[in-house]
């Protein structure tokens, strides 16, 4: 997580990257809103935020779209666990997933998810997330403070365990590059989209590229969306079963003209 500088002050900075931080385990309790949720947490020393939920992630808990009622969702960046929590709480019947380097922060927000009756958590460090584990969902306040290469390997490996027609919603400070960071994303998550020549002339064709915006600006935050495309095959599937319902896979589909745009998951 990232965004505003921590009450306990900048000197503790580089340890919200830091596996053991260094400073003293003080935990306190901390009351909190997260969108209608009112919540007790534990917060410490160490950990992204210790003092407050912080200006980015209420940013992002104030615009991106109500999660879906199923699915496996990730929170990036954890911290003390605001997003898994809003998460689990909007979701219930969700598998979420809360993610950080931070030692410290996993024991919290593994905490937090027990005061607050969020069963459907898991707390991971990254080398313990199953390299084969995909998301639907995807919420982030992302450390921009590690630097612009870290940053981009982060979020390069974690974006493209979205499932297809998955989506992410990440929270940056528009003076920490967040106009930059939506370019840098569509490029480089579209380098090599071959365009899929496989649908029949006139049909609708998916779109096979990743689609890269910001949906909201609020106090100085931009909030990115990004939506892998569907998997072409089973996008086809849908639109020709639409076309003839009721096709037997031996029977030829009759091919129909469809100028509607695709939906996205």
């Amino acid at each position: 997580m990232d965004g505003q500088k921590d009450d306990v002050g900048v000197k503790h900075q580089d340890q919200y990257f830091s596996a053991q931080p260094q400073s003293a385990d003080l935990r306190r309790s901390l009351h909190v809103t997260l969108r209608s949720h009112e919540l007790d947490v534990i917060v410490s020393n160490g950990v992204f935020s210790s003092g407050r939920l912080d200006l980015g992630t209420s940013v992002l808990l104030r615009h991106a779209p109500t999660p879906p009622e199923h699915g496996r969702f990730l929170d990036l960046g954890c911290g003390w666990g605001p997003i898994a929590l809003t998460m689990a709480l909007e979701s219930p019947e969700a598998e979420v997933h809360a993610v950080d380097i931070n030692e410290r922060a996993l024991e919290l927000t593994t905490e937090n998810a027990r005061i607050n009756a969020c069963t459907n958590i898991q707390s991971h460090r990254p080398d313990d997330l199953p390299s084969d584990m995909r998301f639907d969902l995807i919420w982030s306040n992302p450390p921009i403070r590690v630097g612009k290469e870290a940053l981009h390997s982060l979020l390069t490996d974690y974006l493209n365990r979205l499932n297809p027609g998955g989506r992410a919603y990440l929270v940056v400070q528009k003076n920490l590059g967040a106009d930059s960071l939506i370019t840098w994303l569509s490029r480089t998550l579209n380098e090599g989209q071959a365009i899929d020549a496989s649908a029949p002339a006139g049909s609708a064709t998916p779109s096979t590229e990743w689609s890269i915006g910001k949906i909201a600006s609020s106090k100085g935050f931009r909030v990115i969306e990004v939506i892998r495309p569907e998997d072409p095959s089973s996008a086809h599937g849908r639109a020709d079963h639409a076309a003839n319902p009721d096709a037997t896979p031996d029977a030829p589909l009759h091919t129909t003209s469809n100028n509607s745009a695709n939906p996205s998951l």
